[in-house]
């Protein structure tokens, strides 16, 4: 659980460190690449017969499948190639595995081949590699899309062909991957917008280089290990004051769900007392599900929290707006969602006075909620979630969770990280307002910003995972279901640091 951090590097970032770790390098970081693409698929084949086809392009990253390949026949298995290019056209490194695999005794396919009888074993994907900067078209489209429909495993080396290594944008055709094998560390695109669907199962090598040690990281994928510190027991001499308050405010007409939602989990995540403020006021005096919330006029839950969530079915009202304003000129830990991040986006007097806050301020957009505030298209956020979310937090001093694929967490120091946990089945009604209930809850515990967000985050996610791994959802699965299931996450979680101490 607690397993080193593992660092991401956009493309830019992995090319400085390949500069810096190639000087003089033996063997060279192709052959090391190779080496280890091989090792991972004789451990892929191990109870399959049949020999590996691999498809190479004309670039390193074929470079790196004649190496596969070369080694796979060391190993004494079958490997098939495909390469259509002219070998003259190799970058030299690639150029020297090329001739490297025909003086081994190997062959080269012009075409794809047919699959044997007895199938191949393994699929691998050497096309393009992180270098690729417009749509695959043409014949590595067809083949792309051949491979793809073919019936056996597949494995992408670096990232599948097709898919943007800095965004996770697909770029015209993409290969269709049950495992990537990404070589020195994480690359974002692996992890946000189309990647998950596409990567499969990560597999980093590191080729026996440390990344960190030659250029700092700008990313980290979340994991406990990045809010260990603050997973602690609690101890005996404590009582309900010692774990804050909680205000909520929304629920307007017809969405006092929202807020109780939120109040719900800020509640089952720990916090000492929950403060609901719902704009609606024909509604009954007490939670009947959760009588354990205290519901305030909105006027007084500002006054008796020690952290404010502002949103969740909020509206867009006058009396909406001014408790918008209000929220912002208070001097709490504040987070901002759902309809209060649209009236932000409409009022530029909101707008600035966020930016001026001195009290830690949490954003929690999706990306329609990202566009209003950045005045851009949803295309225009999507097409670049790291870059929109750390423009979010810079641009309103705020830490910014954008929700999503792959959701991206920015600091205001342009930090930034991103969350893999989670599922599709978290695609419906009351989610975000789960994880609003539990960022205020972690806030009003006194936990650090960022680390109450990153957790949170996380925290949302794994319970979901859970959940379905219990045979409850993807589909079907409902917001009020993760809250239960947080509790017991986050609660394990405490239990392992502290057996792990």
């Amino acid at each position: 659980m607690f397993a080193p951090l593992q660092p991401i590097y956009p493309t830019a970032g992995i090319r400085a460190i390949e500069a810096l770790a190639a000087a003089g390098a033996e063997p060279t970081l192709m052959e090391r690449a190779g080496r280890a693409a091989a090792e991972e698929a004789v451990r892929l084949t191990s109870d399959r017969s049949g020999p590996v086809l691999i498809a190479c392009g004309p670039g390193n990253n074929g470079g790196d499948g004649f190496v596969m390949a070369r080694r796979l026949i060391q190993a004494k298995r079958q490997a098939v190639v495909a390469y259509a290019d002219d070998p003259e056209r190799l970058p030299p490194d690639a150029r020297i595995a090329y001739d490297a695999w025909l003086e081994a005794g190997g062959t080269i396919s012009r075409s794809l081949p047919d699959p044997p009888p007895e199938g191949w074993s393994l699929i691998v994907d050497a096309l393009f590699g992180i270098g690729l900067q417009r749509p695959v078209t043409g014949r590595y489209a067809q083949w792309i899309e051949s491979l793809n429909a073919l019936p056996h495993p597949r494995m992408a080396i670096d990232l599948p062909s097709g898919l943007n290594a800095d965004t996770g944008e697909v770029m015209g055709t993409v290969f269709k991957a049950a495992h990537t094998l990404t070589f020195i560390a994480l690359k974002p695109g692996l992890l946000t917008l189309e990647g998950m669907d596409h990567a499969g199962a990560l597999i980093v090598r590191r080729i026996d280089i440390d990344p960190e040690n030659l250029l700092e990281p700008p990313g980290y994928l979340v994991s406990p290990a990045l809010f260990r510190s603050n997973l602690k027991r609690r101890p005996y001499n404590s009582h309900k004051g010692s774990y804050g308050e909680v205000g909520i405010i929304g629920g307007g007409a017809g969405m006092a769900g929202a807020a109780l939602l939120a109040a719900r989990a800020a509640l089952k995540l720990g916090a000492g007392r929950i403060y609901v403020g719902c704009l609606d006021e024909g509604l009954p005096p007490v939670d009947f599900h959760q009588p354990e919330l205290m519901l305030r006029h909105p006027s007084a839950v500002l006054q008796q929290s020690s952290a404010i969530a502002i949103g969740p079915g909020l509206g867009s009202s006058a009396t909406a707006i001014e408790f918008v304003e209000q929220a912002i000129g208070s001097a709490l830990p504040l987070v901002l969602d759902a309809d209060a991040l649209n009236i932000i986006a409409h009022h530029p007097a909101l707008h600035a006075g966020v930016t001026q806050r001195t009290s830690p301020t949490v954003m929690t957009p999706h990306p329609a909620e990202a566009a209003r505030l950045l005045a851009c298209s949803v295309a225009d956020i999507q097409a670049d979630r790291v870059r929109a979310a750390c423009t979010l937090a810079t641009r309103h001093k705020a830490h910014v969770v954008l929700k999503g694929s792959g959701s991206i967490i920015a600091t205001p120091a342009e930090r930034w990280f991103v969350n893999r946990s989670g599922h599709p089945g978290m695609a419906t009604a009351g989610m975000g307002d789960v994880l609003t209930g539990l960022v205020a809850s972690l806030l009003a515990q006194h936990w650090p910003v960022p680390d109450a967000l990153i957790a949170a985050t996380h925290l949302h996610g794994a319970a979901a995972d859970r959940l379905a791994r219990e045979g409850i959802g993807p589909v079907g699965l409902t917001a009020s279901e993760v809250i239960e299931a947080s509790r017991g996450v986050f609660n394990g979680w405490i239990v392992q640091a502290a057996q792990s101490d």
